[in-house]
């Protein structure tokens, strides 16, 4: 396997953690939901949404550093194939 071919792996499992991530994320807004609704305090349900959140955040950013390696790669390898 290339190294592009890997890389192509990483970021489709990357879009795959960011897609249950919010999956994830809504979830937990909908249990927040359902606790303002019932007179519930929500502090510690709201707590882990904003570390869902985060995580979120690093997963997109994992992404962003896959797609510019990719990027890099290629042009490494158009490279490598004109001379």
């Amino acid at each position: 396997m290339d190294a592009v071919e890997c890389e192509r792996k990483h970021l489709a499992q990357a879009n795959r953690h960011i897609a249950a991530a919010k999956r994830q994320i809504e979830q937990q807004k909908n249990v927040i939901e359902k606790l303002a609704q019932a007179g519930q305090e929500p502090n510690i349900a709201e707590s882990l949404l904003y570390a869902m959140e985060c995580g979120l955040d690093v997963f997109e950013q994992r992404r962003e550093l896959i797609v510019e390696t990719l990027k890099t790669l290629k042009t490494r390898k158009n490279r490598s194939a004109l001379r």
